[in-house]
C-alpha cells in the first residue's frame, strides 16, 4: 500500500512539473492562457503586473492563493482522499512555477500556444489518470455540477470562455483565439491519457464476483449489477459485474480489479446519461 501510495504521489509531482513547464516555458511569455484556475492565476499575475505595475504577485502564488477556499469545499463536498491529492498537485506546481525561469523557448506565438498545450495536458492528464487533479476549477466545476445537477462540462466551458473573453478585452484579441488553441489542444491530450467524460460505466468479467464486490463497496458506495456470464471459447462460467462511477474514481477501481482477480477482464465506456438513482455526495 505505501509503495501504491508513494508512486501515485510521484506521478501527481510529475504532473505538476509538466505543467509548470507550459507556463513557464511556453505560455506565460506568449500571453497565452492555460485552462481552469492556472489561467485564472496567469491573468491576475498579468493584470498585476501590465496595469498596476505590481511584479511581485506571480502565478504560483495567485494559483495557490486561489485554491487555498476551493481546498476546503473540495474537503467536505468532494471527499478527502481526491483533495489531498489535489492539494499536494497545487503546492508541487507552485514550488515548481517559482523555482523555474519564465524563459520561453521560441518567439513564435503559435508554437507557444501548441507546445505548451501539449505539455500541460501531459500534466493534467497524468494526474487525472492516477485519482487526482490539479486542483481548482475541478472542485469547483462538481461542487456546482451535485448542486445544480448539470453537466460538469457546462461549468467548464463557463469558466474557460470567461478567460478567454478577458484575455480579448484587455489584451489582443489574437491572443484570446491563441488560448482557444491551447485549451483545445490541451483537451484533446487530456482525452488521449485519461477519459473527460463525468461518468464511465464498467463492465468486469471475473471469476472473483463475490470478492471484487467486497472489496469495491469497502472503498466506494456504488450499486453494482452481477450477471451471469460464459465464455464463448472456453465455455467457462463466470460472471459480469456492472457499474457506474465517476472518472475520478477510475484510478481506485483499476487499482481493485489487480489486486483482486488479476485475470478479470474489463470493459470501460463513456457514459452519456443515467436514469434513476447515483449517489452523487461520496
Amino acid at each position: 500500500m505505501f509503495f501504491i501510495e508513494a508512486r501515485r504521489i510521484f506521478i501527481v509531482m510529475v504532473g505538476a512539473l509538466f505543467n509548470a513547464i507550459a507556463l513557464n516555458f511556453f505560455l506565460i511569455a506568449a500571453n497565452v492562457y492555460a485552462s481552469g484556475f492556472t489561467g485564472i492565476a496567469q491573468l491576475l499575475s498579468s493584470i498585476f503586473q501590465d496595469f498596476f505595475n505590481i511584479n511581485g504577485v506571480s502565478t504560483g502564488i495567485i494559483l495557490f492563493i486561489l485554491n487555498i477556499p476551493v481546498a476546503i469545499l473540495g474537503w467536505y463536498k468532494v471527499g478527502k482522499g481526491f483533495t489531498i491529492y489535489s492539494v499536494i498537485s497545487v503546492i508541487f506546481t507552485t514550488i515548481f512555477l517559482e523555482v523555474l525561469p519564465v524563459q520561453p523557448l521560441s518567439e513564435d506565438i503559435i508554437l507557444n500556444a501548441v507546445f505548451g498545450g501539449v505539455i500541460g495536458g501531459i500534466g493534467v492528464g497524468m494526474t487525472l489518470k492516477w485519482g487526482a487533479s490539479t486542483g481548482g476549477l475541478d472542485i469547483v466545476a462538481m461542487v456546482l455540477s451535485r448542486m445544480k445537477d448539470k453537466p460538469i462540462g457546462n461549468f467548464f466551458l463557463i469558466i474557460n470562455s470567461g478567460i478567454i473573453i478577458v484575455a480579448g478585452l484587455l489584451y489582443e484579441a489574437e491572443n484570446a483565439l491563441y488560448t482557444l488553441l491551447t485549451l483545445y489542444v490541451t483537451t484533446r491530450v487530456i482525452d488521449a491519457l485519461h477519459t473527460r467524460h463525468e461518468k464511465v460505466t464498467a463492465m468486469i468479467v471475473t471469476r472473483k464476483a463475490e470478492e471484487m464486490q467486497k472489496a469495491i463497496h469497502d472503498k466506494m458506495i456504488r450499486g453494482i449489477t452481477i450477471l451471469p456470464a460464459r465464455g464463448a471459447y472456453s465455455r467457462e462460467h463466470k460472471d459480469m459485474m456492472v457499474l457506474v462511477i465517476t472518472r475520478y474514481e477510475l484510478y481506485d477501481l483499476e487499482r481493485i480489479i489487480s489486486e483482486v482477480d488479476p485475470q478479470a477482464f474489463t470493459n470501460v465506456v463513456q457514459t452519456t446519461g443515467i436514469f434513476g438513482f447515483f449517489r452523487r455526495n461520496d
